[in-house]
């Protein structure tokens, strides 16, 4: 205890070097605890991008390609699934609700997305949470439509503004379907899921703005317009995926086999987390990459502090040959540089965990809204702590540095005869 109060009394009369050491091993922590943060809660807000879904079935493809264009909207459907076929499978007695998905449009570079209204029962994210309105309500004509939360909050839309889409996905395209202006009907409250970046229309309204296009042009010569489209047949020939829940997990395989062997025409079934956990393994790499940097960063900085702590045993001889004169023994002397480097090491892990909290306290719904991740306050994992407990060591070992370098230091001076 006596050693304690000496190391402390030190350390309060070299105050500048006190803190600048502490904010150097603090940041170096506080970059561990986010990371490993980010690292835990970006994996599971990537796996709650969807929930509640059992499968999800498009043309016969990877499961990947699959999710990426069906979930995320990236990249294209190597097919389409004939509407019969959809109708077929979803009249099945195993099938509870079905939400097709119809995607080749676009508006400003957001995808549209022709759905059915059960898109706003049906879906859910995260921990089982349905999707929301900001303001307005579903679409219930054929020329509605609904927002994103980041849609409208980038281009500035709100409830009663019109909108034409775009044929293709470019943000930028000179094939329009201006002749058939949308209105816009309801925004959707923030989920930090790809529904926040898309446009949500009717499968009908899909069909009405390509009844004069055909192949991805428009027909010379034919001109219909939005409300002649109206009186037309609006039944889709063909949907791009449709997610579906079963009415029981326990015919989730048999459906699944039932669908990837369908005789009309080429399927696919996924899982939409087991799909997910395939993808996380393709790009969950970074998070070893930044968790290793980070681990660098940290030993980076306990070696800036063992530095600093020699540096400044020629500028505290003064204070050795007081404790020395004192009776503190070398071992004593050595014992005491031994503390003040554990007392860094362990100081900086707690102030960090502290920051840590806060910042996720105040930055939990920014980052939420922004980027999508669902920051929570929690205990750090396993291989965090054992990273910290190693961190505290490691503080401690280097410690005996420059303990070392002060007891040789103490063992020659009093080796020196003094005339």
């Amino acid at each position: 205890m006596m050693l304690l109060r000496l190391t402390l009394k030190s350390l309060a009369n070299r105050k500048a070097t006190l803190w600048m050491t502490l904010a150097m091993l603090v940041t170096s922590n506080l970059l561990l605890l986010t990371v490993d943060r980010l690292r835990i809660d970006t994996r599971a807000s990537f796996a709650n991008t969807i929930s509640g879904t059992d499968l999800i079935i498009g043309a016969r493809t990877g499961s990947l390609n699959l999710l990426l264009y069906s979930v995320f909207h990236m990249g294209n459907a190597t097919n389409n699934i004939s509407w019969q076929s959809y109708q077929e499978l979803t009249d099945r007695k195993e099938v509870k609700w079905a939400v097709p998905i119809s995607l080749g449009d676009s508006h400003q570079g957001f995808r549209v997305v022709g759905t059915s209204t059960d898109l706003f029962k049906y879906y859910q994210y995260g921990r089982r949470q349905s999707l929301a309105f900001d303001k307005g309500v579903p679409f219930n004509q054929v020329y509605d439509v609904v927002l994103g939360a980041k849609v409208a909050k980038s281009l500035g839309y709100k409830v009663g503004d019109q909108i034409t889409v775009a044929h293709g996905l470019g943000k930028t395209s000179f094939t329009t379907h201006d002749d058939k202006p949308f209105t816009v009907t309801g925004i959707l409250k923030t989920t930090g899921t790809p529904i926040d970046k898309s446009l949500f229309v009717s499968l009908e309204a899909i069909t009405a703005i390509h009844v004069d296009w055909k192949a991805g042009v428009k027909i010379p010569g034919l001109n219909i317009s939005a409300e002649q489209a109206l009186t037309l047949d609006l039944t889709p020939e063909t949907i791009t995926a449709a997610m579906i829940g079963l009415d029981s997990r326990l015919q989730l395989f048999n459906f699944q086999r039932y669908v990837n062997n369908y005789r009309q025409e080429p399927l696919s079934a996924i899982i939409p987390g087991t799909a997910l956990a395939q993808l996380w393994q393709l790009i969950g790499i970074a998070e070893n990459a930044l968790m290793a940097v980070s681990i660098i960063v940290a030993c980076t900085a306990l070696l800036g502090m063992t530095t600093v702590i020699l540096t400044s045993l020629n500028e505290r001889q003064r204070e050795m040959a007081v404790l020395r004169a004192i009776g503190l023994s070398s071992p004593k002397v050595a014992t005491l540089l031994v503390i003040e480097s554990g007392f860094y090491g362990l100081s900086s892990i707690v102030i960090a965990y502290l920051l840590h909290c806060v910042s996720i306290f105040t930055l939990a719904p920014t980052i939420q809204s922004n980027f999508g991740i669902n920051l929570s306050l929690s205990v750090p994992s396993v291989s965090l702590c054992l990273t910290l407990i190693g961190f505290l060591l490691a503080s401690f070992l280097l410690g005996l540095i420059p303990g070392i370098n002060a007891y040789r230091r103490s063992l020659a001076d009093g080796l020196i005869i003094r005339r």
